[in-house]
Parts: C-alpha cells; structure tokens; sequence
C-alpha cells in the first residue's frame, strides 16, 4: 500500500503562484512513477504532468509546459509541482498518484496506469 497526501493549494489570484507537495508513504521501498492530476467541476480529472523516480524524466500536459514545473525533492517520497502564471482555467481540485506497475518511462497520460491516489488540494485563481 502507498499513502498519497497533497497540500498546498489555496486561493490565489491570476497570474500568482503555488507550489503543491505531494509526500507518500508505506511501501516506498519500490520505484514508481508520480503523475499530478486534476479534475474541475463537471469535467473529467486531466493530466497535469509526470515524474520518473529518478527525477531525470518529465513530462507535462500542453496546458501546463512552460508554466508548470514538477520536481522530487532530496527525499525520493516528495513531490512537488510547482504553479506559475496561473489563470482562472486551472482552477480545480489537484491530485497526485502513483504508478508502481514498473512500467517503463513513457509519456502515456492514462488515469488507469496508476494505483494509488490522494484525496486532492483544492486550487482556486480568481481573476
């Protein structure tokens, strides 16, 4: 079992800033990919981006490039995505997950990859 919690999120004007963290625990011991999700109401939850566990691989949503940034921190169970430029659009609640299938690097997006999930932080931008 892995244990996802997200924070960071809060109410922010556009064209401010966050930085979300996502920290797991429990069976940590074995590598996995971390995708950041988010779902706002009355849409389908989206891909955001995506960490290898290394750090050395990224991917992002074309929503978020240029303007997103996810990282590991020092400690391979943290996670953070961190929010510039942020408009109104990417008001939503933010989840992280976790793909422990072993999977090899790719740039797929698909929900159904990853197993565990975080209960979300909700983003508010106000324009």
């Amino acid at each position: 079992q892995v244990q996802l919690v997200e924070s960071g999120g809060g109410l922010v004007q556009a064209g401010g800033s966050l930085r979300l963290s996502c920290i797991a625990s429990g069976r940590t011991a074995r590598t996995y990919t971390i995708g950041w999700f988010r779902q706002a109401p009355g849409e389908e939850r989206e891909f955001v981006a995506k960490i290898s566990w290394s750090g050395g691989s990224t991917y992002y949503a074309d929503s978020a490039k240029g303007r997103f940034t996810i990282s590991r921190g020092n400690a391979k169970n943290i996670v953070y995505l961190q929010m510039n430029s942020l408009k109104p659009e990417d008001t939503a609640v933010y989840y992280c997950a976790a793909d422990t299938g072993g999977r090899a690097w790719s740039v797929t997006t698909r929900l159904s990859d990853y197993d565990y999930w975080g209960l979300g932080t909700q983003v508010t931008v106000s324009s």
